[in-house]
């Protein structure tokens, strides 16, 4: 069995963090913090996006901002030559 997230890493996926400050209608003045977390593709976010329209429809709370991060887990690796020789007794 193969873990869902590694298979989106491998379809171009990375990690996407969204800090997301909201307030509820009936406490205006008390910012409240959730913090969402899942694979993405960045620029677009569809799936960040998805959720913040869900929210729209079917939380009772204002959003006020939201932050995001985004980066790829799994990317080609940068190596660089040294020349040398290391010796093992």
């Amino acid at each position: 069995m193969t873990d869902r997230g590694f298979l989106a890493q491998l379809q171009g996926y990375g990690l996407t963090t969204a800090e997301i400050h909201f307030y509820r209608l009936d406490a205006p003045s008390l910012l409240q913090l959730f913090v969402w977390q899942d694979y993405d593709l960045a620029p677009d976010f569809p799936v960040l996006f998805e959720f913040l329209d869900h929210w729209r429809r079917e939380i009772e709370a204002a959003l006020h901002s939201v932050r995001i991060a985004h980066d790829h887990l799994i990317r080609p690796t940068e190596w660089r030559a040294v020349d040398g020789e290391i010796s093992v007794q």
